[in-house]
């Protein structure tokens, strides 16, 4: 299709606008408008993007909603940049519908998303399709800001087929310079007040192309894909995995295990619900106590990091406890011992967490003067060998217990077990 009709399907009409702390004004047509104000996607406004996050950075309150609407304003610019250029896969049902699963990809997010990520729940790009389908407001609203539902949803869903043009947007939404990742580092760096997650969007979308029906990146950038990966890492080392957070984190993860394990709680019970929701989780069950470390989240009455050892893959404490449902029983083991010099311990005190990898690779191609060429083979700093190390540094073994806990009683416990 051509260029100025591909343009003016993102520029014509853009007359409503709200004021985004991060990106200032952020542009929609009425149909855009519309689909923003369905109350699907308003729901997100009562989702914290951070979750627990705010009880160690008290500025990051911030929701799914702002970041859907920065999602959709990145992945914008990007069009715009990209449409410098002839794009002969481009329609406009397709940029259209682009932004729309950009604006509606996390309306299936749970609360807590990190808590929860590891449980074996349905994935919340199904759930988002599923709503898509289900919800006729939406679907409606959809189709009235000139997007197609089905294209949205396979944008959004990996695991739905897909044909050329659709695959194009869905490598765009999810990937080391996706706007998603683009948006959530600067907001959550905003939010927080800390200063690692900035770059500079403006340069880095000016320096993108499409090479093969993926985002490229000039020559000149490519310190930019570095400095992202870099944000990225120290967001994570910061941030969402600042030891709080990780506290917060593991007792919600607990709470749920022991609730799903006993019959107290269904993974449907999960779905579709708002922090507010999530947070009546422990009155719904006033008998069953382990339900009770979500309110303590809730007031901030946090466990402590007692112990904690860098993961180690063959490692007797990592190999027992890489299970969900049986670290609990690793954890159930740990109680007992602890019990014996603290006989008012509870069980659902003492949690074990272990970080999920994180990957640091990027398959960027960018573009030299003789011609494309991966990202990895370009970087000293983001090898594939030294990206590992980044994931590797992360990672870590901890055991949560109530502060009057030491942790030479907890490594005492630890050694009679193993």
């Amino acid at each position: 299709m051509d260029r100025k009709t591909l343009l003016s399907a993102l520029t014509d009409h853009f007359d409503h606008s709200f004021r985004d702390p991060v990106w200032k004004d952020i542009a929609l047509d009425a149909g855009y408008r519309q689909l923003f104000l369905t109350p699907t996607v308003q729901k997100l406004d009562r989702i914290r993007q951070n979750g627990p996050a705010c009880h160690i950075y008290p500025g990051a309150v911030h929701t799914r909603l702002a970041h859907s609407l920065g999602v959709y304003h990145v992945a914008r610019n990007m069009l715009l940049r990209l449409l410098r250029d002839e794009q002969d896969a481009l329609t406009v049902t397709g940029v259209r519908s682009f932004l729309a699963a950009c604006l509606l990809h996390d309306i299936g997010h749970f609360p807590y998303a990190h808590s929860l990520k590891e449980l074996s729940m349905r994935e919340h790009e199904e759930l988002a399709c599923d709503l898509v389908d289900d919800d006729k407001r939406l679907n409606t609203a959809i189709k009235e800001a000139g997007a197609d539902p089905g294209m949205v949803k396979a944008i959004i869903n990996k695991k739905l087929p897909a044909d050329r043009e659709c695959l194009i947007y869905r490598h765009m939404l999810s990937g080391a310079l996706d706007p998603d990742k683009l948006d959530y580092l600067n907001r959550d760096a905003f939010f927080a007040g800390v200063p690692y997650g900035m770059q500079d969007n403006g340069y880095v979308i000016s320096s993108m192309r499409l090479n093969e029906d993926r985002i490229a990146l000039e020559w000149e950038a490519l310190s930019s894909l570095e400095h992202i990966l870099t944000s990225k890492y120290l967001m994570y080392r910061n941030v969402y995995w600042h030891k709080a957070v990780r506290s917060a984190t593991c007792m919600i993860k607990k709470a749920l295990l022991m609730a799903l394990r006993d019959g107290v709680l269904k993974m449907e019970d999960l779905y579709f619900i708002d922090d507010f929701e999530f947070d009546r989780i422990p009155s719904d069950h006033p008998g069953y106590k382990a339900l009770s470390l979500i309110k303590r989240v809730a007031d901030n009455q946090l466990l402590t990091r007692t112990y904690t050892k860098p993961y180690d893959k063959d490692g007797q404490l990592e190999i027992a406890a890489g299970d969900l449902f049986k670290r609990l029983d690793v954890e159930a083991r740990i109680h007992e011992g602890l019990s014996r010099k603290h006989p008012g311990l509870e069980e659902w005190e003492v949690v074990i967490d272990i970080q999920e990898p994180v990957s640091f690779e990027s398959d960027t191609m960018i573009l030299t003067q003789e011609g494309p060429r991966p990202f990895k083979e370009l970087t000293q700093l983001f090898s594939s060998d030294a990206a590992a190390r980044f994931t590797a540094s992360l990672r870590s073994l901890s055991v949560y217990t109530p502060s009057y806990m030491s942790t030479a009683e907890v490594q005492e416990v630890l050694d009679g077990i193993l």
